[in-house]
């Protein structure tokens, strides 16, 4: 079924290269195609519409949840005042909603029918797929606020729950990086085949011994794994296709680079583990698809969301939990220290204590389950109105939307 949009004001302001136009029918037209009427008078009399002020950033989960919203009426709070900025709306009622959101501070009776609410009311802050807790915003756009915005979008497009590298080293270095792929005109889809491409070639360095151009390729990689989903995010423009490679690359690639590095070593002299590299490889193997599985059983039998999402102290283990960018910093250490056998030893340790970790927390949310019933994640719990101000809280949630974006008014 067709979604019916009209453009209420306009703002010559693109952000992350987008105009307001294009940005909300990328929103809509992943699930539906989407129509952008310049004239209320070809809208079919039988259709309804989403009517949006075109100088105000809406939260895509704003957008979406007002196009599944039949006569709703948005109200968002701007400063000290109370606008009426969008509205979804059956075609008999188009043009006196359209008047209305002209003056958004008018008094003028609602038409029959028409329901208000909030940004808060139509979207809970907790986001499953990014897992963090994100209140959502509806902005007012212009010139000055520009790069405040785009900031916005980008923070917005981050996971709030990841390992310590992707958190606080790149998030800096890779919005430089979405910058330069907007404004070259590249899409997520480009990135993604790089990063398959470099993925190959650092296996193959660790395989013939030359960790160090490995390593610096591998890094790389981790980087621009970290571009391409902002990029997307950013610019709307994720793919089924592309999530899907993606996907693909972050599950196979880590192990297969470690089996690589162990096959490069020259010589394996461990510390704590005796036994062959066949033995640390082994622990690497099993390992990790055993976590993995931990956290797809977790997700799959006990909770609607990621198991690191279930308590704090699960969100705190993501930050070092043996992924590639943990293990990474472990390799990286060795070579610097000329042992990189050891750094093929440290990453087997280091994955059966994180898998162990994880089949414990498996363990426990299960007894959970069956003794209290069904999980939450303690994400959900964390509002605007919360007293908990822990370091949980300021690590893997995010402020109302409005504060980190600065200065926003028109």
């Amino acid at each position: 079924m067709t979604v019916f949009v009209h453009l209420v004001e306009q703002t010559p302001v693109a952000l992350w290269g987008l105009s307001a136009g294009e940005r909300i029918r990328r929103v809509l037209g992943s699930t539906r195609p989407v129509q952008l009427l310049d004239d209320l008078q070809d809208l079919p009399a039988s259709a309804s519409v989403m009517l949006l002020r075109g100088d105000y950033l809406f939260d895509s989960r704003v957008v979406q949840a007002l196009a599944a919203s039949a006569a709703t009426l948005l109200r968002v709070r701007v400063g000290d005042s109370l606008l009426d900025l969008a509205a979804h709306v059956p075609a008999p009622q188009a043009a006196a909603l359209r008047r209305r959101l002209l003056h958004p501070q008018g008094d003028d009776p609602l038409p029959q029918g028409i329901v208000t609410a909030t940004p808060d009311e139509l979207c809970p802050p907790y986001q499953e797929q990014l897992l963090k807790s994100d209140p959502p915003f509806v902005l007012p756009v212009t010139a000055e606020n520009r790069k405040n915005l785009e900031r916005l979008l980008f923070g917005s497009a981050y996971k709030g729950i990841t390992d310590f590298i992707t958190k606080w080293v790149w998030p800096v270095p890779a919005q430089w990086g979405v910058r330069l792929c907007v404004g070259l005109g590249l899409r997520p889809n480009h990135v993604t085949a790089l990063n398959w491409l470099l993925a190959v070639a650092v296996g193959l360095l660790f395989w013939k011994g030359y960790t160090a151009w490995g390593l610096t390729l591998a890094w790389i990689m981790t980087y621009l794994d970290t571009v391409d989903g902002k990029l997307a995010r950013v610019t709307v423009s994720s793919s089924k296709v592309g999530h899907l490679l993606d996907h693909i690359l972050d599950i196979v690639h880590p192990p297969f680079w470690y089996l690589a590095w162990g096959l490069g070593l020259d010589t394996y002299d461990p510390l704590l583990l005796s036994g062959s590299v066949g033995l640390a490889i082994w622990i690497i193997f099993v390992g990790y698809v055993v976590g993995r599985l931990a956290e797809g059983g977790f997700q799959l039998w006990l909770g609607r969301f990621g198991i690191f999402c279930w308590r704090k102290i699960d969100s705190y283990s993501r930050l070092i939990t043996a992924r590639r960018n943990p293990c990474l910093v472990l390799l990286t250490v060795s070579a610097l220290a000329q042992r990189p056998d050891v750094g093929l030893e440290a990453v087997a340790l280091w994955t059966l204590a994180s898998t162990l970790f994880l089949v414990l927390r498996l363990s426990m949310a299960g007894y959970t389950r069956i003794a209290s019933g069904p999980l939450n994640s303690w994400l959900t719990e964390v509002g605007e109105q919360s007293a908990d101000r822990s370091l949980a809280v300021r690590w893997f949630t995010r402020a109302k939307a409005h504060d980190a974006a600065g200065p926003c008014r028109k």
